[in-house]
């Protein structure tokens, strides 16, 4: 229990009488030391959602009562732990999240405790979006990008044009929302960030896949493609190139910070010559001649 507060132990003890085993391991998850969310604890609740007895709506309803609390440390561990069973947790929970109309609305959260609480307040804000938009993607999708199969069998390389069409923006919002939260190395100075940002790191590699994966899909189908979803086609893949560079950025920060190089995928640059090829074709099926671009 060292390094646990008096409000802590208090916490737990409250849902110790209440008989709530799986809010008491919330509680012992999210405490007020700065460091990451124990294992065993996240092992013990990521074991919970796929029991039949456990009431997945407590639960969520636990995470959020700790989110409430004042503390970044208490909120950034609610956070985390909450992401993990997103991530690990029977996707039963992440259906729950996902069917709610809100989930975490920390835009204004401030912890002034401090020059920690105020540099960690920024990013509990830019964490929260994160999540709320994986809760998005999954109602939008139906599926969880992080969850999918990947490769040539997988989901994004077999879709129709219609569904990729609405799939791609969607993905492109999620990651967004993952590089938004703009951390640098020196940022990741105790253990609470760098569990968060290694989450965020695991989530980019596999949204990466997914996000690849299409546009391998799109640029195969976009010789037959109409003209409409030529345009739309078009503007993903622009898209594509520009949030390229970004994850690049993010997957450097990774390397500085001790994270196994193999680890990181390789990206390779699309040549120029691709893109003018796709503009050209929609020209000439906009009817223009190559001058008037």
């Amino acid at each position: 229990m060292s390094g646990q507060t008096l409000t802590d132990r208090i916490a737990a003890a409250q849902y110790s009488l209440t008989g709530s085993d799986v809010a008491r391991v919330v509680c012992k998850a999210t405490t007020h030391e700065q460091t990451a969310p124990k294992k065993k604890h996240l092992e013990y609740l990521i074991q919970a959602t796929q029991e039949t007895n456990v009431n997945i709506p407590q639960m969520a309803d636990t995470l959020m009562e700790r989110v409430g609390n004042a503390s970044w440390v208490v909120v950034f561990k609610a956070l985390i732990t909450t992401h993990h069973l997103m991530v690990n947790g029977n996707e039963k929970f992440l259906q729950f999240l996902a069917s709610r109309n809100t989930l975490f609305n920390l835009s204004n959260f401030l912890d002034k405790t401090g020059s920690h609480g105020y540099d960690s307040s920024t990013f509990i804000r830019r964490y929260s979006r994160y999540l709320n938009e994986k809760a998005f993607s999954y109602r939008q999708m139906a599926f969880d990008f992080g969850r999918v199969k990947k490769g040539a069998d997988g989901a994004m390389r077999n879709m129709s044009v219609e569904k990729l069409l609405k799939g791609m923006p969607t993905l492109q919002s999620q990651i967004d929302a993952l590089l938004d939260f703009e951390v640098q190395a020196p940022d990741l100075n105790n253990g609470v960030i760098n569990a968060c940002f290694l989450l965020l790191f695991k989530d980019l590699i596999k949204l990466y896949a997914c996000y690849n994966d299409g546009i391998i899909n799109l640029l195969e189908k976009f010789f037959q493609m109409k003209r409409s979803q030529c345009k739309d086609g078009l503007e993903i893949y622009k898209r594509f190139l520009t949030r390229m560079t970004r994850v690049s950025e993010f997957f450097k920060i990774a390397e500085q910070v001790g994270i196994d190089k193999n680890d990181i995928p390789e990206l390779t640059q699309a040549p120029e010559s691709l893109l003018e090829s796709l503009e050209t074709h929609l020209n000439t099926l906009e009817g223009k001649k190559p001058e008037d671009k």
